[in-house]
């Protein structure tokens, strides 16, 4: 038997054991609660029911579907209109079109003929697009095409519109859009009809002879297998040509020879538009050969005896003679230095140009409107009008060509180019032509790759 002091010892222990877990189990229990707690707090929500256990709601709806007979009848009581597309052909009277067009109104054909706007459907160029819509019975309901004015540069839409006023017609601007369009080509038998089988307008392949003109004789250089590229633009309207416009850049392979020429004209050019090498040389002589587009020399630049005073002496320039009132044009581009009237000389321009070159044109009738000293002409400009004022026996033009003031004989002086590009000109139009030779190479993949095969 254990002594009372060992089993209260015993004891003692024993209750502090069993205490200590005691303790232990409610911490352990508190602070799962609190964990419990503490998740719930931060947010998570009790689990959803499965949308496999939800109950469905159906709705259904019946739609009354038209019979065949009503739709028809439908149909047949609602207006049905037609729209119809023509091109004016040579010779179309507004008749002719019209039936055409489906169109059966004489209100719309009176209409078209008395109003000012309207009028205007009867002066369209063959080839142009007309739309019209009518009823079921042919009565017009709208009409619009596309009309030019003065020199064919300018477009406007027409329309003509029914109401129930009657009809209207109206004019706007026209929207032009411009491309541009790269062809090439191969001579077969002649340019024109290269370029005819390469669907090039004529006013592009007229720009291509102007352009290498100093270069081919188109008469007789060409020669079969030569090729040419050409990048010019075009402009449309409605998606429908209008007409081509200005050439940007040509490419001729002339037997072994290759002659390149860029459109440049910026603004602020000093020389104004022209074509130039790749390089910036310009391919327009400085200076005409005459200065009238038709005429025939009755004098050259030679000793004579003047037909007034009786005396041999030198004539220092060249006569044209020409009807009185044919237009004078400037030589080449420059500055009037003198208008107006000069002894002997009569009604006299006198222009000075680049590089100590002036050239004089006397015996005028009159000079152009607004012409002054200062005043800027660019080559081809007309500066007035052949006459006999001065010391003259016959209506002529006398014109003079000098150089640092001394007198020189314009038939046989060499003509020099116009002005090379210089400074920032130079540099924009390096740009212009560094675009067109790309231009180029893609026309002319094959030549190329050989370039690059030979690198």
């Amino acid at each position: 038997m254990l002594p009372t002091d060992k089993f209260l010892s015993l004891g003692s222990s024993s209750k502090r054991i069993f205490g200590s877990t005691r303790k232990t189990r409610i911490i352990t229990a508190s602070a799962v609660f609190l964990a419990v707690c503490a998740f719930g707090a931060a947010g998570v929500a009790p689990m959803a029911p499965d949308a496999s256990d939800l109950p469905v709601t159906s709705i259904t709806q019946e739609l009354a579907i038209p019979t065949l007979s009503e739709q028809i009848a439908k149909l047949q009581s609602d207006e049905q209109l037609y729209l119809r597309e023509e091109k004016v052909r040579p010779g179309d009277t507004l008749a002719t079109l019209l039936s055409r067009l489906g169109v059966q109104d004489d209100e719309a054909a009176s209409f078209i003929k008395s109003d000012r706007i309207a009028y205007n459907v009867l002066q369209l160029k063959a080839g142009r697009r007309v739309y019209a819509q009518t009823n079921q019975d042919g009565q017009l309901q709208r009409l619009t095409t596309t009309v030019s004015e003065g020199n064919g540069q300018v477009l406007k839409n027409i329309e003509i519109v029914r109401s129930t006023k009657g009809f209207t017609a109206s004019e706007a601007s026209a929207q032009i859009e411009r491309r541009i369009e790269m062809h090439t080509g191969e001579i077969r038998s002649s340019l024109f009809a290269a370029t005819d089988a390469a669907q090039i307008p004529d006013s592009v392949a007229t720009q291509i002879v102007d352009m290498f003109a100093t270069d081919i004789d188109f008469a007789s250089d060409l020669r079969r297998g030569d090729r040419f590229n050409v990048v010019y633009e075009t402009f449309w309207q409605n998606g429908e040509f209008v007409r081509a416009g200005r050439v940007l850049a040509g490419e001729f392979y002339n037997g072994n020879n290759k002659y390149q020429s860029v459109w440049f004209d910026e603004p602020g050019t000093k020389q104004g538009g022209g074509y130039y090498t790749f390089d910036g040389k310009s391919l327009k002589k400085a200076f005409l050969k005459s200065p009238l587009e038709f005429s025939r020399v009755s004098s050259g630049f030679a000793m004579r005896v003047h037909p007034l005073s009786g005396q041999w002496k030198q004539h220092k320039g060249v006569d044209f003679a020409a009807p009185t009132g044919t237009p004078i044009r400037a030589a080449g581009d420059g500055v009037i230095d003198f208008v107006g009237r000069q002894g002997g000389y009569g009604n006299v321009v006198v222009i000075k140009h680049w590089n100590n070159y002036s050239t004089a044109y006397a015996h005028m009738n009159g000079f152009a409107k607004g012409l002054k000293k200062g005043t800027k002409v660019s080559q081809g400009e007309v500066i007035g009008y052949v006459g006999s004022t001065g010391w003259s026996t016959g209506p002529h033009l006398h014109y003079e060509f000098r150089v640092n003031n001394e007198p020189r004989d314009p038939m046989k002086i060499e003509v020099p180019n116009a002005q090379p590009l210089a400074g920032a000109d130079l540099q924009r139009f390096r740009e212009v032509a560094s675009a067109m030779s790309h231009r180029f190479a893609l026309l002319n993949p094959q030549e190329n790759n050989t370039k690059l095969a030979s690198k």
